[in-house]
């Protein structure tokens, strides 16, 4: 596992909530860092709690989940670049507004080498429907963060209402990502009380726990 890991992806894809799974994965010796300056509302500081519970730090705007739209990075997440002894895992924000966020940090990143940058696709949200879709917007957000991916999260679901079969329908979709980008899809990201029922069917599954307002956002 690389020491800096960065999500990014199309608004609404699941960046936040595999953020914070992602963490919980690692448990020992990470910090979460949210750079999402462009949303207000879906924020990872909706997890706290159970990062608390974890003794996982947070670094969050000190505007997040106010009634205060200010688009202000704590100076604190300097300390993803600083501290070499610690994961960082980062949620950035959508789109390639989103990116611009981690144009500040990115020439320390390219310089440690240690980083996994993972696009989020989610064949069920709306503009990333199609693989070519999902790539454009993957273009858009390489351009402005001047970092290239390096792997894909599948995080295809509808929601509440997710079943085994949508996430198996997404499959397809997600090789097909795969095969024009040359990306391999790391993880497929499941629901926890779906894991049993598609254990052996897909590789690599990430269990995730539904944290913020129990919408996979």
């Amino acid at each position: 596992m690389k020491r800096v890991n960065l999500f990014l992806g199309h608004y609404g894809t699941g960046k936040t909530n595999i953020a914070l799974n992602f963490a919980l994965m690692i448990k020992n010796n990470v910090m979460v860092y949210d750079l999402d300056i462009v949303n207000p509302y879906f924020r990872t500081l909706d997890g706290k709690d159970i990062l608390d519970q974890n003794n996982i730090p947070l670094i969050a705007s000190d505007y997040a989940n106010t009634n205060v739209d200010c688009p202000a990075m704590n100076p604190e997440c300097y300390r993803m670049i600083r501290e070499h002894d610690k994961f960082a895992v980062v949620d950035v924000g959508g789109d390639d507004r989103g990116a611009y966020a981690l144009g500040r940090f990115r020439d320390e990143i390219l310089k440690e080498n240690n980083y996994d940058m993972f696009l989020i696709i989610n064949k069920y949200r709306y503009e990333t429907r199609t693989p070519e879709e999902t790539i454009e917007i993957m273009k858009e957000i390489e351009e402005v963060a001047g970092i290239k991916f390096t792997a894909i999260i599948n995080n295809s679901n509808l929601g509440n209402e997710t079943t085994k079969s949508v996430i198996l329908d997404s499959l397809n979709y997600a090789k097909e990502v795969e095969k024009l980008t040359g990306l391999k899809v790391k993880y497929t990201s499941v629901r926890s009380d779906l894991v049993k029922e598609l254990e052996g069917e897909i590789e690599n599954i990430l269990p995730l726990n539904l944290i913020n307002y129990g919408l996979w956002v």
